[in-house]
């Protein structure tokens, strides 16, 4: 590859202050404030729900009111029960919980950051030496990639919701970062960088499952034969048995002490394998139809980087990042269910690979992604300020009728605070909008600050005027309410059919309802369709309490029983 010209000023870096108001507000919108959502969010904070109010065995063996959760690792549960436990006087559990989120969020900006700032330094990166200078420092190179990678990461579309729910993912997501800051790390101080892979190996286990670690520990073994600087004999040495130690920390200790720890440990390695099993054609499909919007514009922008650096493929600032994408590409293409939960895996390796795309990304390239943000997110910012003012108002009338059928009992309030941070997040938006265009700067991040900013909107918007609207539609509280009013008095405990995770940690944490397999004289079902009564147990049968769903939701229906003495004739 011949060597990029750019000069001193492409490479100003954006001021700390904006890069760190721009992680914040994407970071603590729609963190707090709200219930835990159907479906991963609600179910991974049961998990640390159960944690928190249960015993010594629950942090060993992950479950939610006594069902077990054997697809992922107690990891980001015990951070989150152990929060719950320290906040509870001051905040409600899920909010407690959230913090953890938000930690996590925050330490990938900052392994994806420091990652890409390192790879950017190197030599082999660097672009033309001028004869009489003004090419830019690798200092400032690097932080301007660095820059650019971040701001890449934060426009993923994927990442908004995804990145801010209480599930094992977040975790697993940080742990993703931290495998590529210590690969990096590792070149300029190995035995650091090696610690760092080592601990993040041991995190993707703890968090996940064994195959998650397993291929990135294979791919990065492949990743020492093929990038020569890489110090081989730190990561061997260091960071493959700090890894293998730490995987084997919480198995050894459920199987010891935990009571059926072994078949629990037994079936979470055979969970976390099959989960990988090979796809049906529905989950492949689901796969290549969603991943594409999913991590946008992460992806056309790390194929353009492939394409720039052809010839360099096996330095580290390619190879690094494709080492770790591959094998987790591999895995959620392998996936048996559709699912986009590890989709959010990819995002810190393309958005680093991306950010090597930026110095020689063409003109025509840049303006088609600057007025695809302006269009796309303009449209959207204004369609969610009309749905919230027919919501308030009525109008525009056809809206609201819509809003009406598809959220049916929903009832908009106003809020001077609300108001204030939509209006304060719009009037940035279009700042930034005159800016760019106006101004048409120079810098590397230019091609990217209207996607990250977009996406910063769009997010704030979503979560601020219609907050009231998307907790409304996600929550079981009401639900879990109208249970508790017909349970009698005096009931054993619930046994549940069909009842999903999500909902059964909703009703748990807001019903406080006890729920059980053996002697329990209620029955929660869950049914998308009409079935048949419960089947009797003479002298006993099944009597019709209840019956509902939540208004938003049209497709399940939860039916109450109770096991009564059969009427004598």
């Amino acid at each position: 590859m011949k060597r990029f010209r750019l000069t001193a000023s492409a490479t100003s870096a954006l001021p700390r202050s904006l890069l760190f108001a721009i992680c914040a507000i994407y970071v603590l919108a729609g963190l707090f404030g709200r219930d835990p959502w159907k479906n991963e969010d609600a179910a991974g904070f049961g998990v640390m729900w159960t944690m928190a109010q249960g015993h010594w065995h629950d942090w060993l063996l992950p479950n939610i009111a006594g069902k077990s959760v054997f697809d992922s690792g107690p990891l980001i549960f015990w951070f989150g029960a152990l929060v719950i436990r320290l906040m509870h006087r001051w905040m409600s559990a899920p909010d407690a919980a959230r913090i953890v989120t938000g930690l996590c969020f925050y330490a990938t900006c900052a392994f994806v950051w420091y990652s890409t700032y390192l790879l950017g330094r190197r030599a082999e990166v660097q672009p033309f030496k001028y004869a009489f200078g003004g090419e830019p420092e690798p200092r400032d190179y690097g932080r301007t990639l660095a820059d650019g990678a971040l701001l890449i990461l934060l426009a993923c579309f994927g990442l908004a919701e995804r990145g801010h729910e209480t599930t094992a993912e977040v975790g697993q997501l940080t742990f993703v970062a931290m495998t590529l800051y210590g690969l990096v790390r590792s070149l300029d101080k190995p035995w650091q960088g090696a610690i760092w892979f080592g601990f993040a190996l041991g995190g993707l286990t703890l968090t996940g499952s064994l195959a998650l670690s397993l291929a990135v520990l294979l791919a990065s073994a492949i990743l020492l034969l093929v990038c020569r600087p890489l110090p081989r004999l730190a990561l061997l040495l260091a960071g493959a048995p700090i890894g293998i130690a730490l995987s084997a920390t919480w198995p050894l200790a459920t199987m010891k002490w935990a009571p059926g720890g072994q078949f629990w440990i037994g079936e979470w390695l055979d969970v976390g394998f099959d989960t990988f099993g090979g796809p049906n054609s529905d989950a492949l499909f689901y796969t290549v139809k969603n991943l594409a919007l999913f991590a946008w514009p992460a992806w056309p922008l790390a194929l353009w980087s492939l394409h720039s650096w052809r010839g360099l493929h096996r330095a580290p600032h390619i190879a690094a990042p494709l080492a770790v994408l591959a094998p987790l590409a591999l895995l959620v293409l392998l996936q048996a269910h559709q699912s986009n939960r590890f989709f959010i895996l990819l995002l810190p390796s393309l958005a680093i690979l991306s950010a090597f795309g930026l110095p020689t990304l063409k003109r025509g390239a840049i303006n088609a992604f600057d007025w695809f943000a302006v269009l796309s997110f303009t449209i959207l910012g204004s369609f969610v300020w009309l749905v919230w003012l027919a919501g308030l108002t009525g109008f525009p009338s056809q809206i609201a009728r819509n809003l009406h059928r598809l959220v049916p009992g929903f009832q908009a309030t106003f809020s001077w605070v609300t108001l204030v941070c939509a209006f304060a997040v719009t009037a940035a938006w279009i700042v930034l909008v005159v800016w760019r265009i106006s101004r048409n700067p120079k810098v590397l991040w230019r091609s990217v600050v209207l996607s990250g900013g977009g996406t910063t909107l769009m997010w704030v918007l979503l979560m601020t005027l219609w907050l009231p609207l998307v907790n409304y539609g996600r929550t079981y509280r009401d639900v879990a309410a109208q249970i508790v009013a017909h349970l009698p008095s005096n009931y054993n405990c619930i046994r549940t059919a069909r009842v999903g995770d999500a909902q059964l940690a909703s009703f748990a944490y807001f019903g406080h309802m006890r729920f059980g397999e053996d002697n329990c004289n209620i029955l929660l079902r869950q049914d998308t369709q009409d079935y048949d009564q419960p089947g009797a147990l003479a002298p006993y049968e099944w009597h019709l309490l209840w019956e509902g769903r939540r208004a938003a939701d049209r497709d399940e229906r939860f039916r109450l029983y109770e096991l009564q003495e059969r009427p004598h004739h």
